[in-house]
């Protein structure tokens, strides 16, 4: 056995299961799909590692860099560059990854007959200390009750009903001058990708969505319903998500403002309940009517669907399905596939550092870090899928920092022997043949879990 030193760059420095993620989904093609690829220099590739295993090294590039430079062959401008160029299409390859992970892995687990489902949601990405952010806002937090500084991350993600994956998203700032604390900075061309990103984040949620969604029925997403809470929905939102394609179901805000046409007349969903008769008992809902939603003359056929809220006994929550095949507890088992997405946006920010691992000010640099968090996402995701894991996401993620950390100890190992194997030629004791017989037989008195992961370093 011959073990040779040599200087790991971060992609053989990561653990299996995440060069087998890398491999098995061609993340290198999908960058480089996106406008994300070099004439010269260090490979795009290496340097999308270095910044994807960041959270599982438990130490940013910095840190890294200084304690140990060798790991690392690229300076700090080449992997700040990367995060800062306008270039690369981060949207696009949150989309193309997450539908390769669908189409590859989780499709064929699943079964015909399951209801596939899009999810949206926004979320605060705060940025609360800041003042130089591009496209920093007042954005409101719907927690505290507050305006704070930051953005509105809005997300679309897929979900089967077990596994939830991110597909593309917008960190939202606003185009009130009074509310947006900072511009778009100086030189950046509105015909590239973070040019259109900066516009598309200036725009209203509602117009946002429809373009998350049409973008994913363009690659071939497979979906049939997308579920939304409250703050979307709206006669106008039913339709024009409807004339994409997708059926809806969402929770509807009780509001005199809003209204459906039904026995003749526009009503809100209050004084529809007021004036219909309820079911007795425990039964799955309170009232099911079919109404209306019209918007410009055109008139949509819905279900309305009053369900008990569990919270508070005296109070009801209202669905709208414009997929009247459903019934109303297909209606409800379906609808509550969208929990899967707050389920998410906790694991970002609690494990994957989302928000906190980037002080850039810059745009591109949000939008890369939010995408790379994503990615890493979606491997948790994934692994947990295929094993059929009961443990949380949390669980397998610090099993991947465990992995990481045998990795790097059997590198300062192999480092070690290669360091005898140098000093034994300078002393001239031993030849080249001895010196690879006295490691093989070192090797083979390891027990057998050194052993393999040892022959990983070789």
């Amino acid at each position: 056995m011959n073990i040779v030193p040599h200087h790991h760059h971060s992609c053989e420095a990561t653990s299996s299961k995440i060069q087998q993620f890398f491999a098995e989904f061609h993340v290198g093609q999908i960058l480089r799909s996106c406008n994300a690829y070099k004439l010269r220099g260090f490979a795009v590739m290496a340097i999308f590692l270095v910044a994807f295993e960041a959270v599982f090294q438990r130490r940013s590039f910095y840190q890294r860099k200084k304690d140990a430079p060798e790991s690392i062959p690229f300076e700090r401008d080449t992997f700040y560059r990367f995060l800062n160029s306008c270039a690369i299409h981060w949207r696009k390859f949150t989309l193309l990854l997450g539908t390769a992970v669908i189409q590859k892995a989780i499709a064929p687990l699943t079964s015909e007959e399951r209801r596939n489902v899009l999810i949206i949601d926004d979320s605060l990405f705060s940025r609360n200390r800041s003042r130089k952010v591009e496209l920093l806002a007042r954005v409101y937090d719907h927690v505290s009750g507050t305006y704070v500084k930051g953005f509105c991350m809005l997300t679309l993600g897929w979900s089967d009903g077990n596994t939830f994956l991110p597909l593309s998203h917008c960190l939202l700032s606003s185009s009130s001058k009074q509310q947006q604390l900072q511009g778009v900075s100086e030189g950046v061309d509105p015909r590239s990708n973070g040019g259109k990103q900066r516009k598309l984040a200036q725009c209203k949620a509602p117009e946002v969505v429809l373009t998350l969604l049409q973008e994913a029925r363009e690659a071939g997403v497979p979906a049939q319903h997308v579920l939304f809470d409250s703050w979307f929905c709206s006669p106008a939102s039913l339709h024009q998500i409807h004339e994409l394609g997708y059926d809806v179901i969402a929770r509807v805000k009780k509001s005199e403002k809003m209204h459906f046409s039904f026995q003749g007349r526009m009503q809100d969903v209050m004084a529809i309940y007021r004036s219909q008769k309820k079911r007795r008992g425990r039964s799955a809902y309170l009232l099911s009517v079919e109404a209306e939603a019209v918007k410009d003359g055109k008139r949509l056929p819905v279900r309305l669907v009053y369900v008990r809220n569990k919270n508070k006994r005296s109070d009801y929550l209202v669905l709208v399905s414009t997929d009247l095949t459903l019934s109303e507890e297909e209606i409800i088992q379906t609808y509550g596939k969208r929990w899967n997405i707050e389920v998410f946006f906790k694991m970002c920010k609690s494990y994957l550092k989302l928000g906190k691992e980037t002080r850039s000010i810059s745009y591109d640099a949000l939008t890369a870090h939010t995408s790379i968090v994503f990615a890493r996402y979606m491997m948790l995701a994934l692994e947990q899928r295929r094993n059929t894991d009961e443990r949380s996401l949390g669980e397998l993620f610090y099993l991947t920092i465990d992995e990481l950390e045998d990795l790097r100890y059997l590198d300062a190992l192999a480092a070690l022997l290669s360091l005898l194997m140098d000093c034994a030629k300078e002393a001239e004791i031993l030849d080249d043949e001895q010196i690879n017989q006295l490691l093989d037989l070192f090797v083979a008195k390891l027990p057998d879990l050194w052993g393999k992961c040892l022959k990983q370093c070789a």
